[in-house]
């Protein structure tokens, strides 16, 4: 008989991983390894565990998914990971779909529905909610219009959100430092931050990280 499929649920609102539990406690193919609550304790708790999928939230306190996933290939690489937002038009959906996920679920997903696809996903197969459409560069061109922010001013706030420095954000852009400082002190005062993290926290409230 072939082992289960190990999930490890990642999110900061323990209600969804005590859901999680409940939608799978059914299904004998699949099983909930463990939990994390930050992209911190997501690392470790793969480095432990070894598991098969993880069911990544798109919001995490300590870190973006986008810098989760590029860690956890390192971690566990052979682990899929899945999407699971609340946010079918989350204006970061784009950027995190691009770092190599096999897919993306949203969390009203059916016991029936979540089974499957976390089969679908061990095995390497897209697994993607229909509400999340084909569109979803659209989102972001559009929640970057709303706040007034450029492409290249949202590029350089990410990557700072990610823990970058003003150096490293220039190296990975091909931009100088004083180009990236501009950007950044624009960017701040069009979210109307005072630094650097009001900004990353205005941005996600805006659901653009």
């Amino acid at each position: 008989m072939n082992e289960p499929i190990r999930v490890l649920v990642v999110d900061d609102h323990p209600v969804v991983t005590q859901g999680v539990a409940l939608l799978l406690r059914s299904q004998p193919n699949v099983v909930l390894a463990g939990s994390a609550r930050t992209g911190r304790e997501a690392l470790e708790a793969a480095a432990a565990l070894d598991p098969d999928v993880v069911l990544l939230d798109l919001r995490l306190p300590d870190m973006l998914a986008t810098e989760v996933i590029r860690k956890l290939r390192t971690v566990r690489p052979a682990a899929r990971v899945l999407l699971f937002t609340a946010y079918a038009d989350h204006a970061a959906l784009p950027a995190a779909l691009e770092e190599g996920v096999v897919g993306c679920l949203l969390k009203d997903v059916s016991t029936t529905d979540l089974a499957s696809a976390i089969q679908d996903a061990h095995r390497g197969q897209t697994v993607m909610d229909p509400r999340v459409d084909a569109a979803s560069g659209n989102r972001l061109r559009e929640a970057l219009l709303r706040v007034g922010l450029t492409r290249r001013e949202y590029e350089v706030l990410r990557l700072v959100a990610t823990g970058h420095t003003n150096p490293e954000v220039a190296a990975e852009l091909g931009l100088t430092r004083n180009t990236v400082k501009t950007y950044l002190q624009s960017a701040m005062g069009k979210l109307g931050a005072r630094n650097r993290v009001e900004a990353i926290a205005k941005a996600s409230e805006a659901r653009l990280l």
